[in-house]
């Protein structure tokens, strides 16, 4: 995992999963599951899946690998280990990758769309939502203080 080897071990010890899609007998990609709330640091969100939810984060494909599929795979085998331990609901966060067009061929579909910029330690966000139960759902997994509400918003960096 490079840079985040360090992070790992704190990653596994609060209960968060691993997964990765081995190619002739190396790591191909990889990803982790969280059913716990975890920080998106892009965002300066936390996540906080409900019971019987999960949040699929940091993929990442190994650059010799990318354009073969390997984030759709490593998505389906999460998905299915996932369903096996109870899991109904997945939340998945995004950014403008050429993978991120097999996110609906897979099942997924968008529930919050973020666009922001920081300058200067000021976080500036703007929030567009989906169809009312996932902009519902999504808004609440969302924690945010006073509150997520569709438009922009601001806040000082952490």
């Amino acid at each position: 995992m490079g840079a985040e080897a360090d992070l790992v071990k704190p990653r596994f010890a609060r209960g968060c999963r691993c997964f990765a899609v081995i190619l002739d007998g190396s790591i191909a990609g990889y990803g982790w599951l969280s059913t716990q709330p975890e920080w998106i640091g892009e965002l300066q969100l936390e996540i906080c899946p409900r019971k019987g939810e999960g949040y699929i984060w940091n993929c990442v494909t190994l650059q010799q690998h990318r354009r073969k599929g390997i984030f759709g795979s490593l998505l389906v085998g999460i998905s299915e280990a996932a369903r096996h331990v109870g899991v109904k609901r997945l939340w998945l966060g995004s950014v403008a990758i050429p993978a991120e067009k097999s996110l609906g061929r897979l099942g997924f579909r968008q529930a919050v769309r973020f666009r922001s910029v920081t300058v200067g330690g000021l976080h500036l966000m703007r929030v567009s939502v989906a169809g009312s139960e996932l902009r519902r759902d999504g808004l609440h997994v969302l924690s945010t203080r006073p509150g997520l509400r569709v438009g922009t918003f601001r806040r000082h960096r952490h």
